[in-house]
């Protein structure tokens, strides 16, 4: 067996796509009569800053002997790959032996891949010490997720599927024609398998991308077949071709436990703590509130749910001072982008000014540290009292909406959480 690990070959404005060029090699090996077992999308950490667009890396696992598998993705990519843009810096990392038997060194570089942060040198020093042949194009940071991409079967045990169906070449940077009407209809069929093809809530089919390039659309899930089958049912513009992905898109993968005092910049989290201040609409529609983390004193981070994130902001503008929540999401410049969160316990009651029990007015303040008094009948209090609050709100686990969702973060539906859900569909 070989694999071929692909990185950086796409651009933000001008187009192409990792998975294509992925696709485009396996056809070329399986023209040319090798057997391809699997293609796998890795979805490497969405905080980092050098990323193109979702930050996938992908890796060929076929029989194609090393150098013929080599000298195929290096022709391919020359060719494909957008390094007119500045920020595109192919690589591709070529590696002989099954993908389940990669060294300890290259899985420890795919997790952490994933989950924090490498340096080019880094993927140089495990690719010599392993033996891999490597080729880079401009500065050759691709070889970071072409070596994550490498490592990914063996150091990840949960995946997902996506078909993509590409467009043909003639019909790239116009307008997509796809059925939306067709592409619910299809959905609805074969949802909770299938998710994150459309939103209900705004009635976007979110499957179909908006930015130039060769994907026509594609169809997320935890069943092939199914994948599968909501494609064939939805009705669009011809397509070129198209490829079932393994994939790690859809399982939280690039969140690690963490402290509210210990959150960095670069890295996603799950941070449990204790809602300090009240969450404030502020310009732009963003939502923001305070969190201390249980354990952590008085350190605190600021928490986000940007206005993209729709109805989700909702759900945040309802927490309460004193709700113990766990929230999930990337730290940039000191906040935390709000991807899903939990409630564990929610403030029942509130302290107000008490009522006098005999004419049901309320209370005046008797002065500082004398309780209140009821001024036409003279009744006392020595403090507020207490009241049932009612909450628009349930413990469990809340999520954005699919047209927010990230590649890599696991919709509700999938399952496996350790409370109640509330998924968005």
């Amino acid at each position: 067996m070989t694999v071929i690990g692909i990185d950086d070959t796409d651009s933000r404005e001008r187009g192409m796509c990792t998975t294509y060029v992925a696709d485009t090699i396996a056809r070329a090996l399986a023209d040319a009569g090798h057997e391809v077992r699997r293609v796998l999308l890795v979805r490497c950490n969405p905080a980092v800053e050098h990323k193109t667009r979702g930050n996938a890396a992908l890796a060929v696992h076929s029989d194609a002997p090393v150098e013929a598998a080599s000298e195929t993705a290096r022709d391919i990519v020359e060719s494909a790959a957008e390094t007119a843009d500045d920020r595109t810096n192919p690589g591709v990392v070529v590696a002989e032996g099954p993908p389940e038997a990669v060294p300890a060194s290259v899985q420890s570089f795919s997790r952490t891949a994933i989950r924090g942060h490498h340096e080019r040198h880094d993927a140089h020093a495990v690719i010599d010490s392993v033996g891999y042949q490597a080729h880079g194009w401009k500065n050759g940071r691709g070889v970071i997720g072409a070596l994550a991409a490498v490592g990914a079967w063996k150091t990840l045990d949960d995946w997902t599927y996506e078909h993509i169906v590409y467009r043909e070449p003639s019909r790239w940077g116009s307008d997509r024609d796809v059925s939306v009407e067709s592409v619910f209809d299809a959905a609805d069929s074969y949802y909770p398998e299938v998710w994150d093809t459309v939103d209900r809530g705004t009635g976007e089919a979110v499957c179909v991308p908006k930015t130039p390039g060769p994907v026509l659309y594609g169809i997320r899930g935890d069943d092939p077949e199914a994948c599968r089958a909501v494609a064939a049912n939805i009705d669009s513009e011809p397509a070129d071709s198209e490829r079932t992905f393994v994939t790690n898109q859809g399982t939280d993968g690039h969140l690690q436990d963490g402290a509210v005092g210990a959150a960095r910049d670069g890295y996603a989290y799950r941070l449990s703590g204790t809602v300090a201040e009240a969450p404030e609409t502020r310009r732009g529609g963003h939502v923001f509130f305070e969190l201390v983390g249980d354990g952590d004193g008085t350190a605190t981070l600021q928490c986000a749910a940007f206005e993209p994130t729709k109805r989700f902001r909702d759900r945040v503008r309802k927490l309460r001072v004193g709700d113990r929540i766990t929230a999930c999401g990337e730290c940039t410049d000191g906040t935390l982008k709000l991807e899903k969160f939990a409630v564990r316990g929610l403030v029942r009651t509130e302290r107000v000014t008490p009522v006098c029990p005999d004419c049901e007015r309320t209370m005046e303040s008797a002065g500082a540290g004398q309780g209140y008094r009821c001024r036409d009948c003279g009744t006392a209090a020595e403090g507020k009292a207490e009241q049932p609050l009612s909450r628009d709100l349930e413990i469990g686990w809340y999520e954005v909406p699919p047209r927010a969702r990230r590649h890599i973060a696991k919709p509700l539906v999938r399952g496996g959480f350790d409370a109640p859900v509330h998924p968005e569909s």
